[in-house]
Order: C-alpha cells, then sequence, then structure tokens
C-alpha cells in the first residue's frame, strides 16, 4: 500500500480504477496496465472489434470508455495468439489514457511516467 494510486480518466477525471486491482504493466509495446477488476463507469460494448496492426494485429478485442466522456480508456482482449493469451479477460488500460493519483504523497502522474512494482502475469 505505500504506492498507492488512484486511476483517473485524463480526459475528465472520473475514477475507473486503483492499483490495488493492478496485475500487471506488460508488454511494453502496448504500453498498457493490467487490472483485475475496474469501477463501474468503465464500460464497453457487446460489439467485438478487430486489431488490423501493431501489437493486437489479429486479435479480438472490445473497447473500453469512460462512462462520463466517451474517451477510449482501454480493451478486454477476446481472443489472440499465444503470446498475449495471459491477457484474455483482464482489464488493460492504455497508459496515455489515463492519470494517476497517489494517496500517499497527493501527487498526480501520467501514468507513461510510473513504473509500478513488477508483477509479471506470463508466469
Amino acid at each position: 500500500p505505500e504506492e498507492c494510486a488512484v486511476f483517473h480518466c485524463r480526459r475528465c477525471w472520473t475514477v475507473l480504477g486503483d492499483s490495488l486491482q493492478l496485475c500487471g504493466q506488460e508488454p511494453p509495446e502496448l504500453s498498457v496496465l493490467i487490472c483485475f477488476k475496474v469501477t463501474s463507469d468503465v464500460v464497453w460494448e457487446d460489439s467485438l472489434l478487430v486489431g488490423l496492426e501493431g501489437a493486437l494485429l489479429g486479435c479480438t478485442y472490445y473497447l473500453l470508455s469512460c462512462r462520463s466522456c466517451g474517451s477510449a480508456v482501454g480493451f478486454i482482449l477476446n481472443s489472440s495468439g499465444s503470446d498475449l493469451a495471459y491477457l484474455r479477460d483482464l482489464f488493460c488500460f492504455f497508459k496515455n489514457s489515463i492519470i494517476c493519483y497517489f494517496l500517499k504523497n497527493q501527487m498526480i502522474i501520467e501514468a507513461s511516467k510510473v513504473n509500478f512494482p513488477d508483477v509479471t502475469l506470463k508466469e
């Protein structure tokens, strides 16, 4: 709990989750924070999207949005190759879409500049 943080939507500051539910921040090419749970202000539609480029090429996923402002904040991976299989059904926040508020020192830091303790889901 020394480094407890709350994750906010970068656009409207709605609370989306917290570091107590954080289970990873990998792989680097995706630039995501991976969580077990999120708040009810994170929503997704039933329609699947297909990755057409980059690390999600050929994967299907649900886009996560902020309920308050509608901004895309991440995804839930539905199907993928074996290299990303460990991410399926987890909440992946785009680091560039969220801001972290650290409770202990009351600091606000961009998620892309934060290094949380290492957690490896592959193992």
